[in-house]
């Protein structure tokens, strides 16, 4: 029984797997493509939604430092990736690397852990992307109802009006989960000009509102240990803000700021030269985001208070900030809006098609059912999983309210970068006969400190956070002992 929970899919048969695949895919990026596919993949709604959160809730000014701890617990998991992904250049992932080195248990707990990652991360950037259509409707003097674009665990603090359902997050949910139905792809020139708009709004807002920082929003830096209460889904919950505890708990939040850098390493078998590649593309990716989110995060506490974040410019911060203290720049705050709504479109079509892939493997390992690998005749798509998924991230999406998820997506993807820390660890120990084109340096301080930097911002994200991830893996392991032990491909072969 504990012999088959631990089972491995040994790398030779990975390999030859994917050697003899039907489907063959070009390696046709270079090392600055997958450095702009990371970037693509990560300045989205961590960045210009979750940093006014971190701000309100946790830590005042002081979100810089969160940055710098969640940069630093994502460039140890960063490195651990690349080795993973010069040696096993294959599609899948954590959930891939999982299944070689710790067994189909934890694999099929990674792939689980997943779905907090990709499908619930894509509910959070719809949450996200409703805030700023609804500003640029009010552009023309429209606007979607509070109660027809807030969860009905929302309340708007002015009016009273609860929130019923989010419409807008549910209708981009479906538009781009039929895009992926239908087949339809970004080009990388479509893709680089996307990246090209986010990094110039970052730059824009980190110019122009360098000269409207107020230092009293910076005093003091760090706030002295207090906590804050927030209402979540009907419940009150207590947060420490200030000190270190309020630092720790921001970087878990702003972690999501994060989250896509791993993305990369799912297109290993479309690089030109994996193993010089792939950790160009994850770690060349997280240095440019580092730097310029350390720098948006200073100027955006420095322009507006931590009361603006708690109240009135909780919704769509960046804009409100420009649009209150940066007097005659409102067509920044136009084109900021225009612009981070299509970046979050790009974003949540990048993590729903990470959603199908992984579920895609899974479902060829037999770990999940068949349905979730079922090809569409015509656009050769899976288009059965794009919208089970679908109902999934809706649900999420128009009845969840976006704190929950996206702390949800955080906490999820903290814990996968730690099982692929740990991972890299183990591969060296039982495989160093492995040919690795990338060499994680320092082994083993590297996986440790990447398990302890991660366990700590899950430390920081709280009980209510932790209950919600055991729930959820305890529900994950019903399904497995139910489903997917029975039907693994390597069970049958026992």
């Amino acid at each position: 029984m504990a012999g088959s929970l631990f089972r491995t899919k040994s790398l030779e048969r990975l390999l030859k797997e994917h050697e003899g695949g039907d489907i063959k895919l070009k390696r046709t990026l270079g090392p600055s493509a997958l450095i702009a596919l990371g970037v693509g993949g990560i300045i989205g709604a961590g960045l210009f939604v979750r940093t006014a959160a971190a701000i309100a809730e946790r830590s005042g000014p002081s979100v810089t430092i969160a940055f710098l701890v969640a940069g630093l617990g994502c460039a140890f998991a960063g490195l651990c990736y690349a080795e993973f992904a010069s040696m096993i250049p294959i599609a899948g992932s954590a959930y891939t690397y999982s299944y070689a080195t710790m067994g189909e248990l934890v694999a099929w707990i990674i792939g689980w852990d997943l779905i907090l990652e990709y499908a619930v991360g894509a509910a959070t950037v719809a949450i996200a992307w409703s805030e700023y259509f609804n500003k640029v409707l009010n552009f023309v003097g429209w606007e979607v109802p509070y109660q027809w674009s807030h969860s009905p665990f929302e309340m708007a603090a002015a009016t009273g009006v609860h929130g019923i359902m989010n419409i807008p997050a549910l209708f981009i949910l479906l538009l781009l989960s039929l895009l992926l139905a239908r087949g339809t792809h970004e080009s990388a020139f479509v893709n680089n000009l996307i990246v090209i708009t986010k990094v110039t709004i970052v730059i824009l807002v980190i110019v122009i509102g360098w000269g409207f920082i107020n230092p009293a929003n910076h005093t003091p830096y760090i706030p002295p240990p207090s906590t804050y209460t927030v209402v979540q889904g009907g419940l009150q919950i207590t947060h420490a803000y200030g000190g270190v505890l309020g630092i720790l708990g921001a970087a878990g939040v702003v972690f999501f700021a994060f989250i896509g850098f791993d993305a990369v390493s799912t297109a290993a078998q479309e690089a030109k030269d994996p193993a010089r590649d792939m950790p160009i593309g994850i770690l060349g990716s997280l240095v440019v985001c580092t730097v310029l989110y350390v720098l948006f995060a200073h100027v955006l506490s420095g322009v507006a208070t931590v009361e603006d974040f708690r109240t009135a410019g909780k919704e769509a911060s960046v804009a409100y900030a420009i649009t209150k203290y940066m007097h005659g720049y409102d067509w920044l705050a136009k084109f900021v809006t225009v612009a981070i709504l299509a970046g979050f479109s790009s974003v949540i079509l990048v993590m729903l098609l990470g959603q199908s892939r992984v579920f895609f493997s899974m479902s060829h390992d037999g770990l999940v059912p068949k349905i979730f690998s079922e090809l569409h005749p015509r656009y050769h798509t899976p288009y059965k999983s794009n919208m089970l998924f679908f109902v999934l991230t809706g649900l999420f999406g128009a009845f969840i309210p976006g704190d929950i998820v996206g702390e949800m997506t955080s906490i999820g993807t903290l814990f996968a970068f730690m099982l692929v820390c740990a991972g890299v660890w183990i591969m060296r120990v039982r495989r160093p006969d492995i040919e690795r084109g990338f060499v994680v340096p320092a082994l083993p301080f590297v996986a440790i400190m990447g398990i302890i930097v991660c366990g700590a911002m899950i430390y920081g994200l709280g009980w209510a956070n932790w209950l919600r991830l055991i729930v959820w893996l305890a529900i994950g392991l019903v399904f497995y002992f139910s489903y997917g032990k029975r039907h693994s491909r390597l069970e049958a072969e026992a």
